[in-house]
């Protein structure tokens, strides 16, 4: 399966309990992720996303463009959180999803990997190893752009509902 991109959208009530209780959020995102998996079809507004194996590529074209919000490793830890995966859960709070949001919006996807080729993503060793280096027509930087639009829409969502975002690397 490989290292992916986890996200959860959360309630003020959701927050609250999840920072005072990491072993409830464990179970309770769990149970989140069974039911989605169990879906015959994905909901409009989905509380669940993932980016993949495309997060550290994601991490690199944000960092590049100086993004005001850590929408890949989160800003905040869960405290009493151990690893969900491969990292411990952290999250954002609704007023740091609300600037994201309006980033993210801003940020077109063609000026997101403007002068940016998977060769520079081999270069910086980004996660998955071995794809960028055998991608000679840029082709996974579309792979990336299309996480990256999802991401967008997520965010957006979360934002309108005035949530906060729990995320980790699965």
């Amino acid at each position: 399966m490989g290292m992916t991109g986890e996200y959860v959208r959360l309630t003020a009530a959701e927050l609250e309990r999840t920072l005072g209780d990491a072993d409830w959020a464990h179970e309770w995102v769990g149970e989140l992720q069974e039911s989605a998996a169990e879906s015959e079809a994905p909901p409009p507004e989905p509380r669940l996303h993932s980016t993949g194996k495309t997060w550290q590529a994601l991490d690199f074209l944000l960092r590049r463009r100086a993004f005001p919000v850590d929408v890949v490793f989160g800003e905040a830890d869960v405290p009493g959180a151990m690893e969900w995966g491969h990292s411990p859960p952290r999250h954002l709070t609704p007023e740091r999803v609300a600037v994201a949001a309006r980033a993210l919006a801003d940020l077109t996807p063609q000026a997101l990997a403007e002068g940016v080729s998977v060769a520079e993503f081999a270069a910086a060793g980004l996660y998955p190893e071995g794809v960028w280096e055998r991608d000679e027509q840029n082709e996974e930087l579309d792979w990336v752009i299309a996480e990256y639009q999802d991401l967008v829409r997520f965010f957006r969502i979360a934002a309108r509902y005035r949530q906060a975002v729990l995320l980790w690397i699965g």
